[in-house]
């Protein structure tokens, strides 16, 4: 065969060929040696017109005690945590953090950063009471975020405490009492006797005589049964 046409350039083996030629054997390496749950994590896509949000509490509202905190999703499904269907996710709730989600790593799993891995919807949450914020995040099955992140507009409430507002309740219902109770009392003693029958108006039926008619009738014989005898004991008529 003739190779004449054809030469081979010797600097086609030289070292700046064999250096470049190394370098894409390492890059094809790191990237299949990248740990498949890293790979799969970072930039699980994510639909365009996807859109979470909180249903409630809303931004601003005043809670008392523990509330529920309802989830709402479009476009996308609510998987539980571990499965790999496209276009799903799982929720989790943060609370009271200003900390960026490292795209890198999965979501962290603690008390400002609360996982819903079964799938649910809504949660009963209890805080302090005081003001607090909310926020949603959905991830895939590996608890990564997706490409781009699908997140919701972190809301303000604020927490009354229940046992706080039951006590001062107890309190005014206590003191409208003590004050209805006082004002019962004072009209029973306030309150005016009922109107007697003055005995200069009316004498009694059995009011005895004077003590005159009384002298006058023990000397001339008036019987207090007789009123018409006459003195010497004689009556009035014939």
């Amino acid at each position: 065969m003739d190779t004449s046409k054809h030469p081979i350039s010797a600097s086609a083996f030289g070292p700046t060929a064999v250096k470049r030629f190394c370098r894409a054997l390492l890059g094809v390496a790191a990237l299949l040696l990248l740990p498949s749950s890293l790979a799969w994590g970072q930039g699980t896509p994510s639909p365009k017109e996807a859109y979470l949000y909180i249903i409630s509490p809303s931004d601003g509202d005043t809670v008392k005690g523990a509330f529920w905190c309802r989830f709402g999703l479009r476009n996308m499904g609510v998987s539980h945590a571990g499965d790999n269907f496209a276009n799903s996710g799982h929720h989790h709730l943060l609370i009271d953090t200003d900390e960026p989600i490292d795209p890198g790593e999965p979501i962290p799993q603690d008390r400002k950063h609360l996982h819903y891995g079964a799938g649910e919807t809504e949660a009963l949450i209890e805080l302090p009471p005081g003001k607090h914020t909310l926020q949603l995040v959905l991830s895939d099955g590996k608890h990564f975020t997706f490409d781009p992140p699908v997140m919701s507009k972190k809301i303000t409430i604020t927490v009354s405490g229940a046992d706080a507002d039951a006590n001062a309740s107890g309190e005014r219902e206590h003191a409208v009492h003590h004050a209805h109770g006082r004002i019962r009392h004072r009209h029973t003693q306030t309150a005016r006797p009922e109107p007697r029958t003055s005995t200069a108006d009316a004498a009694p039926d059995n009011a005895k005589p004077s003590g005159a008619i009384e002298f006058i009738r023990s000397h001339f014989g008036w019987g207090p049964s007789s009123p018409t005898t006459g003195p010497g004991g004689s009556t009035g008529s014939k």
